[in-house]
């Protein structure tokens, strides 16, 4: 197993560039197979479960750089606080002010990127492009001292029509291009584009992806 992981983890990362961060998609897997990941130098692990993702960050070394990408639910921020390097999938305002609320009573400041939909399906969440306009000049946003706005997510619609991707894909960093320089041209942490999984990954990066997410492509297929 830990020759498969570490033939998988060079193979991306040779085919990578070197800006584009690797985040290795841990969830449903074990303990194990993540320390494995972590002695051959990799640190940065995605989960998308509160509870996956408190256990083992109780149970792994406590340098690794752990990263929320699944759907948050407000009720549950507090409990990320304390160790959450980076939220991925933060969609709304709602939970935007929850984060910060709980940040402020630790006293950490909480990296997030802010979700966008781009996917074809209903069921993906995230701000529209006429939302996140509204949102950033707002007073509402400029309020919250104990949030830093990293950059944009998205998820392409699950489909194997590679031209459809790539437009999602296209769209988003055009957005993230455009915002950057209309409403965020001043925040030097505004520079992260989280676009592309095991499936895309290739056809993210060449639309200007800086991180990409990949659990199968390390690991396997998941144990569901």
């Amino acid at each position: 197993m830990k020759a498969h992981i570490n033939e998988n983890l060079k193979k991306i990362k040779a085919e990578l560039p070197q800006n584009v961060k690797i985040v290795a998609v841990s969830k449903t897997k074990p303990v194990e197979d993540i320390f494995i990941a972590y002695q051959l130098g990799y640190k940065a692990f995605g989960e998308n479960k509160v509870q996956e993702i408190l256990k083992k960050h109780e149970q792994l070394p406590k340098d690794i750089e752990w990263h929320f990408i699944g759907h948050l639910q407000r009720n549950k921020v507090k409990q990320l606080i304390p160790f959450i390097y980076l939220i991925h999938s933060v969609d709304s305002m709602r939970l935007l002010e929850k984060i910060n609320e709980e940040a402020k009573s630790f006293g950490n400041i909480i990296n997030c990127l802010l979700q966008i939909h781009i996917a074809s399906e209903e069921s993906k969440f995230g701000f529209s492009k006429e939302e996140l306009v509204q949102l950033l000049p707002s007073p509402e946003l400029k309020s919250l001292q104990n949030i830093r706005l990293c950059g944009l997510m998205g998820m392409a619609s699950f489909t194997d029509n590679v031209d459809l991707i790539r437009k999602e894909f296209a769209y988003i960093h055009t957005l993230f291009k455009d915002i950057q320089k209309e409403y965020l041209n001043d925040n030097k942490h505004f520079r992260e584009l989280s676009i592309g999984m095991s499936g895309d990954y290739k056809i993210a990066v060449e639309l200007g992806s800086t991180i990409v997410r990949i659990g199968t492509g390390i690991f396997g297929e998941r144990n569901y």
